[in-house]
């Protein structure tokens, strides 16, 4: 735990001194399109940094090799696009190629690494070096994904419509159905469960009958006399 306090805590202030984080949001609130693409566990950072800015911001797109390609993306770039790569160690020779072919493309580069000689870092308008050291045996995600999350939360903070896109979101989910839904308690049913509530009530029901038995002898003594 030790090992990831100190990682997280380098990175960051390595990225406040740098001001990286900022800049890579102001790439990203300021593009026409955003791409975001990494490859073998860094997919993984991808899928996470595309999931919370499709939340507040449009035209985010994952390049995952399937729904869209290098290829398509590569056809039609502009200056105003945007693309975040995850780019680690080992450094995945497809990122780094696309990388490099984006940025010659005359696309903005935003490259989320481990070192300042990573094979992309040349190349990246805003360059936001993450630690990822460990004691374990693989290279630590921690750094990795509060990077992620810090990037999306300074994006949206920005972005103009953002809340307002957030509650139409809320809005079709719950239309949808999307998440669980727990059951919410009315008055009747908090009641019911409150062992107090039900004691009251069997006691109230005798006091009731009593009376009514009451009444009832009383009526059919005059009715003997």
């Amino acid at each position: 735990m030790q090992a990831e306090v100190a990682s997280l805590n380098t990175t960051f202030e390595h990225l406040t001194e740098s001001g990286a984080l900022p800049a890579a949001a102001a790439a990203l609130l300021g593009a026409r399109r955003r791409y975001i693409v990494g490859a073998g566990k860094s997919a993984t950072y991808a899928a996470l940094l595309a999931a919370d800015l499709s939340a507040a911001l449009s035209n985010v797109f994952s390049v995952d090799g399937q729904s869209l390609t290098e290829l398509t993306v590569l056809t039609d770039v502009r200056a105003t696009d945007v693309l975040v790569v995850f780019s680690l160690r080992r450094y995945r020779a497809e990122s780094v190629r696309f990388g490099r072919l984006f940025a010659e493309a005359g696309g903005t580069l935003v490259v989320v690494t481990d070192s300042a000689d990573a094979p992309l870092a040349s190349l990246a308008s805003c360059l936001v070096i993450v630690q990822t050291g460990s004691a374990s045996y693989a290279d630590s995600p921690t750094s990795v994904a509060a990077v992620c999350h810090v990037l999306s939360a300074l994006t949206a903070a920005s972005a103009k419509g953002a809340r307002r896109r957030l509650t139409l979101r809320d809005r079709i989910s719950a239309t949808l159905g999307l998440y669980h839904a727990e059951p919410v308690a009315t008055d009747a049913s908090a009641a019911d469960s409150d062992p107090a509530d039900k004691g009251d009530r069997r006691a109230g029901a005798r006091r009731s009958a009593t009376r009514k038995h009451r009444k009832h002898d009383h009526q059919r003594g005059n009715s003997d006399r």
